[in-house]
């Protein structure tokens, strides 16, 4: 799996858990997901992901998006 698709999936789980936290729990989970989205929206612009950094630095191999 490369980066990209990890960072893809981490943030798909972590909005989908959040909303399901939000369902059963409290609806401040959805603050969450809105940063998670925040940041896959400015991403997109900027090419900056801090998740894609970490997985770098720890060896995984890079895809086509985040370099």
């Amino acid at each position: 799996m490369n980066i990209d698709r990890f960072v893809f999936a981490f943030a798909g789980a972590v909005i989908l858990i959040s909303i399901l936290l939000s369902i059963v729990h409290s609806q401040n989970w959805l603050w969450i997901a809105a940063f998670v989205g925040a940041n896959m929206l400015q991403a997109a612009f900027t090419g900056f992901c801090p998740l894609a950094m970490i997985l770098k630095g720890i060896g995984i191999k890079p895809g086509e998006a985040f370099k």
